[in-house]
């Protein structure tokens, strides 16, 4: 075995989930992966608001509100979804869990943190958090998520990243070159595929790369949620192949993960959505220009560019 290879194999062992500890405090590099999701997110929208004819009506202060929105959205609806998907028997005899970052036994309170987040429950979070923010100032709903989707889609690499980290949500076993040590899994001993790297790769980069480069055609408004959620859902169900089902669940229906029976129901509703966008919205063009050579903008919501007074 080369050296490169058993530094590979080896590489989830050698990385420290923890950044510090005070105590029973402790800050872990996943909880910065999510401050860094946002930062890409911010960036991302930013430069597009900056750009792009559509959305050069969201101000600096419009596009912090609505990631504000979002944060919180991903965060209850990752949590509740978690909740209930994945180990709902479970909350039921401990609700306080659900919420409190401790956890109550036979030794006592524990610190833990807020430990077990549901990717489909945050995007379900997500739509419903803007979907309530473009009611209140009365803002386009498609035209956000064709902003906000492709930067959702960089955002999400982080948090895998941050699994891979944490050591948690890794693959199954396999003779695979590709193979990994990890030790938090029931025998360390075991290659495992790094499914955590995969699903990074796969969807974050390659997703958010597919996005990207949709702006180059004229689609109907919306288009970027639609096949956001399609795209999502398809890669997800190929990865669920080589990543480990949940312990206390199995395989589920079908010989498939509860992750797989999620990602289903999320291509049937890309596909429906597409459909529905297709018949009931204009097509619409990213048009990219610099500032200098913009025309009017539309009429703003009213947390974005104030109008000028007339004289």
């Amino acid at each position: 075995m080369n050296s490169f290879q058993q530094w590979w194999q080896h590489l989830p062992s050698q990385v420290d989930p923890v950044l510090f500890e005070i105590g029973s405090f402790r800050v872990q590099w996943y909880g910065l992966m999510y401050i860094a999701a946002f930062v890409t997110a911010y960036l991302i929208i930013g430069f597009r608001s900056r750009r792009e004819t559509r959305f050069r009506l969201y101000d600096d202060e419009f596009v912090k509100s609505i990631l504000t929105y979002s944060f919180i959205g991903v965060l209850a609806g990752g949590r509740l979804g978690y909740v209930l998907f994945y180990n709902l028997p479970y909350y039921l005899q401990h609700p306080l869990e659900i919420i409190l970052p401790f956890r109550f036994g036979a030794d006592g309170m524990q610190f833990t943190g807020i430990s077990g987040m549901s990717y489909h429950g945050g995007i379900i979070g997500v739509i419903v958090a803007c979907a309530l923010f473009t009611r209140r100032y009365k803002a386009d709903f498609w035209n956000l998520a064709d902003l906000l989707f492709p930067a959702a889609a960089l955002g999400y690499t982080f948090g895998r990243l941050g699994n891979f980290i944490n050591g948690e949500l890794y693959g199954r076993v396999t003779d695979s070159a590709v193979g990994m040590y990890f030790l938090s899994s029931p025998d360390p001993t075991l290659l495992r595929h790094p499914s955590q790297l995969y699903e990074a790769f796969f969807e974050g980069i390659f997703l958010f790369a597919l996005l990207w480069n949709l702006r180059r055609f004229t689609l109907p408004k919306g288009t970027m949620a639609s096949v956001y959620i399609f795209g999502y859902g398809f890669v997800r169900f190929g990865i669920e192949y080589f990543r480990e089902p949940d312990a206390h669940l199995g395989l589920l229906a079908l010989g498939f993960s509860m992750g797989q029976l999620l990602c289903l129901g999320m291509m049937l509703v890309g596909i429906g959505l597409y459909i529905y966008l297709s018949r009931t919205q204009p097509n619409m063009a990213f048009v990219s220009t610099p500032p200098a050579a913009a025309t009017s903008a539309p009429t703003a919501p009213p947390s974005a560019k104030k109008k000028p007074k007339r004289k």
